[in-house]
């Protein structure tokens, strides 16, 4: 069961990361730029933690969690005017 958490904290913190890296080629916003560098790291420390949760899953939920804090959002730029929700998921911006 850990495991599954571990690996669905993974896709969350890899999908987040992927989005902020579209939003970045889009915008050229500094600030999405170092949200998709500190999801490249949070991502690193999940998938150690994904593999820590197979020989101890309470250290390995520990090291899964402090990678999801790293992956924290941080002060952005606002670019979404008028996007709807599905556009806002995918990462498209207002601003091109």
């Amino acid at each position: 069961m850990y495991r599954y958490i571990a690996i669905a904290a993974y896709c969350v913190v890899l999908f987040l990361t992927l989005r902020d890296i579209r939003i970045f080629r889009r915008t050229k916003f500094d600030s999405y730029r170092k949200g998709a560098i500190k999801g490249i790291v949070a991502s690193t420390v999940v998938l150690l933690g994904i593999i820590v949760v197979e020989i101890n899953a309470d250290i390995g939920l520990v090291i899964v969690f402090i990678g999801l804090y790293i992956n924290r959002k941080g002060m952005r730029e606002n670019v979404f005017n008028e996007a709807n929700t599905v556009e806002r998921l995918l990462g498209k911006s207002d601003i091109n």
